[in-house]
């Protein structure tokens, strides 16, 4: 975990935009709460029919997968390749992402009958020589059918050599494309330009999904399979958990992907992520989207980290209880592993920052060692952005190469920027909010100099500010169960799609509590209502809120506590103080 000695800037409050008719309206439509009307509103929805999208949209409004440019090329060759017997080999990424995208493609496969195998790129190996890796795997299995997931759209060279051997590609990313688009059946990606697909947030479990989806409609309509010999609902516990690792938008298309996928999940008949769900302490019946984000792909994710990515989907496919079991325990070991790795890091780039404030008068940090393991890098990216709310590079240096992560603030978009630095990295890609590099150790300074410039001449200081937003005021009054009911329709959170942030004025009931060690309980008062809630990491608050009848302004998420019967406490955003005054 990242150490909170360093702290940031109190957050900028952003107030909820108000429109009075524009709720009224949503409220008479929906027949919903008032704050969820306000919640609404804040967050930009400006038609009904938006609206009603967002809150109701069921499987059946899943867009065609036939809208993906040249998907009727990518589902012919298959088809081909069906017909005529031939080993197919399924290329994954090494995250969560890819490995859910991979086990989703192979499971699809083997059910329809191909001869189906599948390779994992390894985060150890140098980048150009992935795909030849994989071509190898595939000429050693005599596969004459490549399909890549969540990868190769970056990759035109290498890709030329695989089709040179006979093999035939077929590429599904989701990655932004390079100007140059590498040459083979079909490129399956909802970022291309000119491509009509309605959802270009699609992860690449997401775009594997469609691809199954598109070769099922096929082979429904060629008579080859019947219409129900295949449930694509079974697959959407894996599209659901690598869309929330990868952090796709919850919105849209997705956000129905998602929300259907934990149904699934809740009642998955794989038996490996069964046991991995269980080794994390949680019970499948609760499964969210958070859980997920902080405890599940995690012990994936570590095996693209600091292990082997294989096993990952080998995870996601047995079928055997004890092969499972084992698997799940060796998972969670990695995990901690990971962690150890992780706070090692987290304590260097600390202690860094705190040696050098001067970090901070700029507005973006890149920083670089030689005693970072590469494979964590891209969580502690992750941390310091989000903390300091600025554009952050971490670069891991091994001899005279440097493998960076980056992670952006939505002012600044990262691909034209490191378009503009090109000549000086090995390779680079992803997206325009989360990216990775590799460089030559001799051009981290230049490289340091250009990237620390841009940020510096395209923000401004209001833009690296952390900011709260908050979406509602509400009164004590209506924190009722049947509220928090009403907000559950905003579910599932995540990506774009947070959490609901509302705001109230209360009276310190009694002083606060320290509990944990750094976290703070305060106990409010609004009316004749006392609700409890914890503010986390502000213990060093504590004796600032020892005055009597004192008034808090606070910041919150509403949540249901089952701890000594239900009860709703306040996960506590923020909190300003203010003088004692009469509390509405």
């Amino acid at each position: 975990m990242l150490s909170w000695h360093t702290p940031a800037e109190d957050p900028l409050w952003v107030y909820p935009k108000e429109d009075p008719q524009w709720k009224e309206s949503i409220i008479k439509e929906f027949k919903i709460h008032p704050v969820t009307a306000q919640i609404l509103v804040s967050r930009g929805f400006t038609s009904l029919e938006e609206i009603h999208n967002y809150l109701y949209a069921k499987l059946p409004d899943l867009h065609d997968p036939f809208l993906l440019a040249e998907m009727p090329q990518a589902v012919d060759r298959i088809c081909r390749a069906l017909q005529n017997k031939e080993n197919i080999l399924i290329y994954g990424d090494n995250d969560v992402d890819g490995m859910t995208g991979t086990a989703l493609l192979t499971e699809f496969f083997q059910f329809i009958g191909a001869n189906v195998f599948f390779y994992v790129s390894n985060r150890g190996t140098h980048r150009e020589s992935l795909i030849v890796e994989a071509l190898e795997y595939a000429l050693k299995n005599q596969c004459k059918l490549l399909i890549t997931v969540d990868c190769g759209i970056t990759a035109a060279a290498e890709i030329a050599k695989v089709v040179e051997q006979n093999v035939d590609v077929i590429i599904t990313d989701h990655h932004e494309p390079t100007d140059k688009i590498p040459h083979c059946i079909a490129t399956l990606n909802p970022k291309l330009v000119n491509n009509s697909y309605p959802n270009r947030d699609l992860t690449g479990v997401g775009v594997a999904f469609k691809l199954a989806h598109a070769v099922t409609n096929q082979l429904v309509d060629d008579g080859k399979i019947p219409p129900k010999k295949v449930d694509l609902k079974r697959y959407l516990d894996l599209v659901a958990l690598g869309t929330v690792a990868d952090m796709g938008s919850l919105l849209g298309e997705n956000r129905i992907l998602v929300r259907y996928g934990l149904r699934q999940l809740r009642k998955t008949k794989r038996i490996g992520l069964a046991k991995l769900v269980s080794i994390s302490d949680v019970d499948l019946n609760e499964i969210t989207t958070f859980i997920i984000a902080s405890k599940i792909a995690p012990r994936l994710n570590s095996l693209g980290r600091i292990d082997d990515p294989q096993k990952g989907v080998q995870m996601l496919l047995i079928r055997n209880a004890q092969a499972a079991e084992k698997m799940a325990i060796e998972l969670d070991l990695n995990n901690i592993e990971r962690q150890k790795i992780e706070r090692t890091v987290s304590t260097d780039v600390d202690s860094a920052i705190l040696l050098h404030p001067e970090i901070l008068n700029r507005k973006a940090i890149v920083m670089q060692s030689d005693k970072w393991h590469p494979g964590v890098i891209a969580i502690i990216s992750a941390r310091i952005a989000k903390h300091y709310n600025r554009p952050t590079v971490m670069i891991a240096m091994d001899k005279d190469i440097g493998k960076g992560s980056i992670r952006s603030i939505r002012e600044f978009p990262l691909l034209s920027v490191l378009k503009d630095s090109a000549d000086i990295l090995v390779n680079f890609g992803g997206h325009d909010f989360a990216a990775g590099l590799t460089i030559k150790t001799q051009n981290i300074e230049e490289f340091t100099r250009r990237f620390i410039q841009a940020a510096d001449d395209q923000l401004r200081d209001h833009d690296v500010m952390t900011k709260l937003n908050l979406d509602a005021e509400v009164f004590f009054q209506d924190l009722t169960f049947d509220f928090m009911e009403s907000i559950r329709l905003l579910e599932p959170f995540g990506n774009e799609n947070p959490p609901p942030v509302l705001y109230a004025d209360a009276k310190q009931a009694w002083p606060p509590k320290v509990v944990g060690r750094t976290h703070l309980k305060l106990f409010l008062e609004q009316g004749d209502r006392i609700l409890e809630g914890v503010a986390f990491n502000k213990a060093d608050h504590s004796p600032l809120l020892r005055k009597k009848d004192l008034t808090l302004r606070v910041a919150f998420t509403p949540q249901i506590s089952d701890f000594q019967g239900p009860s709703i406490q306040l996960m506590i955003r923020d909190f300003l103080i203010r003088e004692p005054a009469t509390v509405k």
